[in-house]
């Protein structure tokens, strides 16, 4: 053995060769539509990362995945961990733009075929980067399964999921107000809003006879009716009753409605209602029938092009359209609070009112609710099988207390709105007919994404499908089944489904965790999932966020060309407990390289003295286990004993799931009980060529290296070979050691 452990060259040799021999794959029969008797099957489909952009730290975390799967591996579990691409639809289609925009161009220079094939091709030719980073660290995935979201089969899926769940009335298409971003031009589902707390003047501004606070007066020109607590005595004799409003436009007419959700103590206790632009006031709308009528408009712009087209209007208010008509938001606010001014309607402001307000989690531009017809999917009846199959433990938790954490988000789940306003992804196969327009607008032909030929109703050939594409969670949220549906191994649905874990980090679990129970269910009958398991985010140091904003990033490439693959994994792995984020600095990484060092010394000791052994004529036996101890010294019974236990914690510990402890135990183990106590007091034997002792000493650093493999497989690996007594196969199918 060399003097010093060479990771590079010894990771990429090991990968390369379990790569080529197949040692990724399961055994399968093909001749067996079910696995063999006594055989079970592991399965852990990757989340997929996006197929566009480098792997972070936090994908680093897949890790954890890779210690399961070869952990069953080498108990001999039939083990697939199959590989993916995500075209995570918005967030690549963001970071295309910011590619164009460099070049002086937007996405609106571009037919739409063009942009797509255009990012397509943007997308291929730095996918394989990804994939070599996957890698390069060390995962042991099934390349021979590796696919891609828009893969044809996988887009098919997703296709006949949209068609059943319309046919089944789970689907429909409606006007609800979106949280859309006037930046990224799209709107988002609910979840995907990121709220912000900051301070924003607050307006007390005369409504008639009124005084109304908000932080929002530009909105007041499509305020539909005016709302009261019906409980607050100072408004009671006003319900159901119309005023005339005077406003920067001239006077309009307003009613006073009830509204239980009116908070008596904010402003003054009566609140304007504009359904266009407000969550809440569009639901009240609904109720008291208020027209739905907006004043900005989809580039975050005012629009008062319906203003300005009236007749016979004071010259002073056509004036004050004219100068707000096509100003961004905040632009046209300073303008009418000036104007409030000078017309006497503003009370008084306070500049300090702190409220939450939505934002782009992508831009961080504020996002304006606006009135839109989306396809939304009826969420109840989905989510309350998935909250049955959580009760009955057909999924089950680790760490535990997420269980009762999606029950709550499938509890409050809004309906879920699907559509983006996005080129880059699976269009919506829905087309209406424009000769039916004109008598229904909602009416749509869905299919399983043939195009048709004619309307079902009128016979006419004029259709023109849905511009929109589908949010790419709701591709996602299929992944489990769709994938193994998508093989070219035809019978790996039957195989390999409900998958075993589904490991992920718990920021996701109502993102993607929970859809994915959701469609599974609705879409297979079964589970996903028999288990979820959620690990924490990867903090910098002094537990803050890493961001590349901040300069706390840590390169896990980097880390792993300095110090190697398996000091980076038994970094992540070591004292992090499922679902807790994880403090990782560059110096815990360079201990555990220190880790490896020791390990490789080890080797180089036993390697060193069988070596010697064989010039005196020696041969080294492979001790037996379970062998006659009587004539074993006290130490070398006590190491053995601490062995066995060490093999039995270690295994308990990765039947359930808890790898932190089980690579401490190793850890403490190997250093401290192995070398540093029982290879010391041994030295003296081996110098007076004690065969046993030597034997006993190569017998449990090989175990060692057995159990430690799933954590560190690549200097177990090439240790391990390096100390063969026979003929060695590739740890990565040996049996996982039983004592």
């Amino acid at each position: 053995m060399d003097k010093v452990y060479k990771h590079q060259d010894i990771e990429k040799k090991w990968y390369a060769l379990w790569e080529k021999e197949g040692y990724f794959a399961p055994k399968v029969d093909p001749n067996k539509k079910t696995l063999p008797a006594g055989r079970q099957a592991f399965t852990v489909i990757l989340p997929p990362p996006n197929a566009n952009a480098d792997l972070h730290m936090g994908h680093a975390m897949y890790v954890i995945e890779d210690v399961m799967i070869r952990y069953h591996r080498m108990k001999g579990d039939s083990t697939l961990w199959l590989p993916g691409a995500d075209h995570a639809g918005f967030e690549t289609q963001y970071v295309f733009e910011k590619h164009l925009l460099k070049e002086g161009k937007s996405r609106f220079d571009y037919p739409r075929d063009t942009l797509y094939q255009m990012i397509w091709d943007f997308v291929q030719k730095n996918r394989g980067n990804m994939e070599h980073q996957l890698r390069a660290l060390g995962f042991s995935l099934d390349w021979s399964r590796n696919i891609f979201t828009l893969d044809p089969k996988i887009v098919s899926t997703v296709y006949q999921t949209f068609k059943k769940l319309y046919d089944d009335g789970l689907v429909y298409r409606g006007l609800r107000l979106v949280n859309y971003c006037t930046k990224c031009g799209t709107g988002f589902s609910d979840l995907e809003v990121n709220y912000i707390e900051r301070k924003d003047p607050l307006y007390f501004m005369k409504y008639g006879p009124f005084t109304i606070a908000t932080v929002r007066p530009e909105t007041k020109f499509r305020d539909t009716a005016l709302a009261v607590n019906p409980k607050d005595k100072r408004y009671k004799d006003y319900l159901g009753k119309t005023f005339d409003i005077q406003g920067l436009l001239g006077t309009v007419k307003m009613a006073i409605i009830a509204d239980e959700e009116v908070d008596p103590k904010f402003g003054t206790g009566i609140m304007k209602v504009t359904p266009a632009h407000d969550p809440h006031d569009f639901e009240l709308g609904k109720k008291y029938n208020l027209p739905v009528t907006p004043i900005i408009d989809f580039k975050g712009r005012m629009d008062f092009s319906w203003f300005m087209k009236k007749k016979n209007v004071e010259q002073k208010y056509m004036d004050r359209a004219i100068k707000y008509h096509g100003k961004k938001v905040i632009e046209a606010r300073t303008l009418m609070v000036e104007d409030l001014k000078a017309d006497g309607l503003l009370v008084k402001v306070d500049e300090n009112y702190t409220h939450r307000i939505a934002t782009c989690y992508k831009s961080s531009t504020v996002l304006e609710p606006l009135p839109m017809s989306q396809w939304y999917i009826k969420i109840k009846p989905l989510s309350q099988k998935a909250i049955l199959a959580i009760k009955k433990k057909r999924i089950t938790f680790v760490p535990k207390r997420f269980e009762k954490i999606a029950i709550q988000w499938l509890t409050n789940f809004h309906d879920w709105n699907i559509s983006r306003q996005i080129v880059w992804g699976i269009r919506i196969p829905a087309w209406k007919c424009l000769g039916c327009s004109k008598e229904n607008s909602e009416e749509w032909i869905v299919t399983k994404g043939e195009s048709p030929q004619e309307c079902p109703k009128c016979h006419g050939s004029d259709l023109l499908q849905d511009t929109d594409t589908f949010d790419t969670w709701f591709s996602s949220g299929q992944w489990p089944f769709a994938t193994l549906k998508a093989s070219h191994f035809k019978d790996d649905f039957k195989y390999f489904y409900p998958t075993s874990v589904m490991e992920t980090g718990y920021d996701i679990l109502p993102w993607w965790v929970c859809r994915m129970v959701m469609l599974g269910i609705y879409t297979t009958g079964d589970v996903p999932f028999k288990t979820v398991y959620l690990h924490g985010l990867v903090r910098d140091a002094k537990g803050v966020k890493m961001s590349k904003s901040k300069g706390n990033v840590v390169n896990p490439l980097k880390m792993v060309d300095l110090y190697s693959v398996d000091a980076l994994r038994m970094a992540l792995i070591f004292g992090t407990a499922p679902g807790n984020d994880l403090s990782l600095s560059e110096d815990k990484i360079r201990g555990m390289r220190n880790f490896t060092n020791k390990l490789w010394n080890i080797g180089r000791f036993i390697k060193l003295n069988m070596e010697v052994f064989a010039q005196k004529g020696f041969q080294i036996a492979e001790f037996s286990p379970t062998g006659d101890r009587k004539n074993l010294s006290l130490k070398d019974k006590r190491i053995l004993t601490q062995l066995g236990m060490l093999t039995r914690s270690v295994t308990k510990n990765m039947e359930e799931y808890q790898f932190a402890k089980a690579s401490e135990r190793l850890y403490e183990y190997i250093w401290h009980q192995f070398a540093d106590k029982y290879i010391e007091v041994s030295k003296e034997k081996i110098q007076k060529d004690d065969k046993t002792v030597l034997s006993i000493m190569h017998y449990i650093y090989v175990t060692c290296l057995k159990l430690l493999h799933p954590i560190m497989p690549f200097i177990t690996e090439e240790i391990v070979q390096q100390l063969a007594i026979n003929k060695a196969g590739p740890l990565i199918h040996s049996s996982w050691p039983v004592l």
